[in-house]
């Protein structure tokens, strides 16, 4: 099927609206064809009318029900095959290789939360029976467990067209949880948008779904925002800007009726580079390290802004191979021009200021085709505790190393920080001293901890954290990547002294779910 520009509205299309939009690719600086209709106040008022009105059929349904709805997204995604790799490389700039990956983990992901309702402990089912002849005053029979919060609305990010965009762990946890989804489509990549909407469509059709359990608007900034602002949406997820995040944060909070919104949005995510590592291992960090910064234009939310080391004969040693490495890195394209523009102004105001130093600047690349020019800067520890500009976040292939006399200011700088997505170290056995009382400071800064290793690279499994103290995420206790991410999207119900036939099954003291469960103290399948 060719694209129609059309905005996805429950299972139909509509293009209503006046003003359209074209994409553009950066590789070749040219506009893409197709031309994207803006969703109208009432194409948008019907979306919220279908999401309304299909949270009640689709947050009842089974969750093997729910499964396989995830399952059937996979494969429908699947099925459209090179076409939707192509249209999402041209829009995004980024290889084949990286897009062809980055399906994978969506389809993954996807696949991944269906299990995860198959198994079913994830609804944290907690039972407390009844003791009539306790003294001084009888207990009551108390059932709790997570229950979907209502229709969601999901900003796609322009960093990963993919797996955080229209079918992406925002899209996934929500419906996961029994939300019905609204998706305020990215505009860098409109034609994405809608081959992944299509899919999510064909594969609601397909299992049953209600029709208004997805749509898929292309939305003026004002209509954006006025999302957040409808009594119908319960919740949010966004991945971008701390300017953007906050905008929603407000006006959600600003709400008659409050509602939470689950923004990822600034981290600088430092590196620290302990003495004896550098000493053992100064050259393999560095061109690991450049390469982490490098890594796909250095446009990941985990990517490293920011080095710590202790001044020495070592850290010199370190400083000089790893200015080699980012030298050597090749110009890339980054995802737009605004994101090319913004990357090249941010190092133009950093290399103003009298405290930083280039350490490293890679060849320049074509301005045309947005292909950024990777740098590392330099800066006293003292000059960075000093000014709080210096810790914020460049997004693009750039760091920042921090030099610190001794081990005192290293903690000092660390304590300055704001909050982060990750912080990793590089240490040995004999910088174990140091670790003690290191690991607590950035404990209470990043939401993952990261030993011998490099930020970038996010796995999708139980134990991810990929969320931080603010600014990095707007609530550190949750995580957009894993299956813990469901739990933004649910609420805690308690039941008591329900009549059995009247409990959800998950709480039924048949336990016909036959899922884990704590009952009274003590987790287990048993009937009780």
């Amino acid at each position: 099927m060719s694209m129609t520009g059309a905005n996805f509205i429950g299972s139909s299309r509509s293009a209503l609206g006046k003003q359209t939009f074209t994409a553009f690719n950066p590789a070749k600086g040219e506009a893409l064809p197709v031309h994207f209709t803006m969703a109208t106040d009432g194409e948008l008022q019907l979306a919220l009318t279908l999401a309304k009105d299909a949270f009640p059929a689709y947050s009842s349904l089974p969750a093997t029900a729910r499964a396989a709805f995830l399952d059937a997204i996979a494969e429908e995604i699947l099925q459209e095959g090179d076409a939707l790799l192509e249209r999402c490389s041209a829009e995004s700039g980024l290889p084949l290789a990286r897009i062809t990956g980055e399906r994978g983990r969506t389809c993954g992901q996807l696949k991944l939360f269906a299990q995860l309702l198959r198994d079913g402990w994830w609804v944290d089912a907690r039972i407390d029976t009844a003791q009539p002849d306790r003294a001084p005053a009888p207990r009551p029979d108390i059932r709790r467990m997570l229950v979907p919060l209502g229709p969601v609305a999901v900003f796609g990010a322009s960093n990963f067209p993919l797996a955080f965009s229209t079918a992406g762990g925002d899209c996934a946890s929500a419906l996961a949880a029994g939300c019905p989804v609204i998706v305020k489509a990215h505009p860098s990549h409109p034609g994405t948008n809608e081959l992944v909407s299509s899919a999510i469509v064909r594969a609601a059709q397909r299992t049953g779904m209600p029709g208004g359990v997805f749509s898929s608007l292309y939305l003026s900034n004002e209509h954006a925002v006025q999302l957040v602002r409808e009594t119908t949406i319960r919740a949010v997820g966004f991945t971008g800007s701390r300017h953007v995040g906050m905008t929603l944060f407000e006006a959600a909070i600003s709400r008659p009726d409050p509602i939470p919104v689950f923004a990822e949005m600034s981290a600088v995510n430092p590196v620290i580079l302990l003495h004896d590592a550098l000493a053992r291992n100064g050259r393999q960090i560095a061109r690991e390290l450049a390469a982490s910064v490098a890594l796909g234009a250095g446009q990941f939310c985990t990517n490293p802004g920011l080095v710590f080391l202790i001044e020495s004969k070592a850290s010199e040693e370190f400083l000089a191979a790893f200015a080699d490495a980012v030298s050597a890195v090749p110009a890339a394209t980054m995802l737009g021009k605004n994101i090319y523009d913004s990357y090249t102004t941010a190092i133009g105001n950093l290399e103003k200021k009298k405290e930083v130093s280039v350490l490293a600047a890679a060849p320049a690349g074509n301005a045309a085709l947005c292909q950024a020019q990777a740098a590392a800067h330099q800066i006293r520890a003292a000059d960075f505790i000093a000014d709080s500009y210096f810790s914020n976040e460049v997004f693009g292939p750039a760091t920042l190393v921090v030099g610190c006399a001794d081990e005192t200011e290293l903690l000092r700088a660390l304590s300055s920080l704001e909050g982060q997505l990750t912080a990793s170290i590089h240490a040995t056995g004999q910088d174990e001293w140091l670790l003690r009382e290191l690991i607590p400071v950035i404990t209470g800064k990043a939401g993952r901890i990261i030993y011998g290793g490099y930020p970038t690279g996010v796995e999708v499994c139980h134990a991810m954290q990929h969320g931080g103290p603010f600014p990095a995420t707007t609530d550190p206790r949750f995580t957009s990547v894993g299956t813990a991410a469901i739990q933004r999207f649910v609420r805690p119900v308690a039941y008591q002294d329900l009549p059995d036939h009247l409990l959800p099954p998950a709480l039924q003291r048949a336990n016909p779910l036959n899922i884990l469960r704590l009952s009274d103290g003590r987790w287990a399948t048993e009937p009780g």
